[in-house]
Order: structure tokens, then sequence, then C-alpha cells
């Protein structure tokens, strides 16, 4: 199938297919065929200079939603010197307080 092939590469690929039990011809279509889905999967991967900018004005756009105690807090993460149970929100006290406190022990 393969004509002028590596000695070291043809030894790799005999190493593969005696490893699975494979002939030598199952193996190399094997490994074609996962080598091919692997390398297109990474060229599928890739964004075009309109898809870039189109997803930097996303996230720049997110980035300015403002501060609130809902949802614009989600993956945000609180400022030097406001962590802590002064940060807490009423929301989060009353989650400790239905599930237990923030050492695991149960509500009583």
């Amino acid at each position: 199938m393969l004509h002028d092939i590596d000695p070291v590469l043809l030894e790799r690929i005999r190493r593969v297919a005696n490893a699975r039990s494979w002939s030598l011809q199952d193996c190399l279509m094997h490994l074609l065929e996962h080598g091919l889905f692997a390398c297109e999967s990474r060229m599928a991967a890739r964004f075009d200079d309109s898809d870039s900018r189109a997803l930097q004005e996303a996230i720049a756009a997110l980035e300015g939603v403002p501060s609130d105690p809902g949802f614009a807090m989600i993956g945000r993460v609180e400022p030097s010197g406001k962590a802590g149970t002064e940060a807490r929100s009423q929301f989060d006290l009353d989650l400790l307080a239905y599930i237990g406190d923030d050492k695991g022990q149960p509500a009583g």
C-alpha cells in the first residue's frame, strides 16, 4: 500500500498492529482514518477573521454587563478585600441556611 516508508515508522505501525492483533493493512487503515479525523477536527476548530472579530465583540459586550447580585456575577471573582462572609449576598446566606453552614454541617 505504501512505498518507500521510513523503516522506523513501519516498525511503529507493526508494534501497534501486534499490540491490537490486527493485520498490517487493518492497522494502516485504522491509523489513517483516526489520524485524518484528528487533523480534520483541528482544522474545523479554527476561526476565520470574521468569526474571531464576532467572538471578540461578543466577549467585549458581555464584559460590559453591569455588576449585580444575580446573573452578571456568574464567572466573576470578587475584588480582593471583599472575599469572606462579609461579601456574601442575602441569597448566599439563605442558601447556606437551607443546606447547612459553610463548614458542611447539616442545617439544624
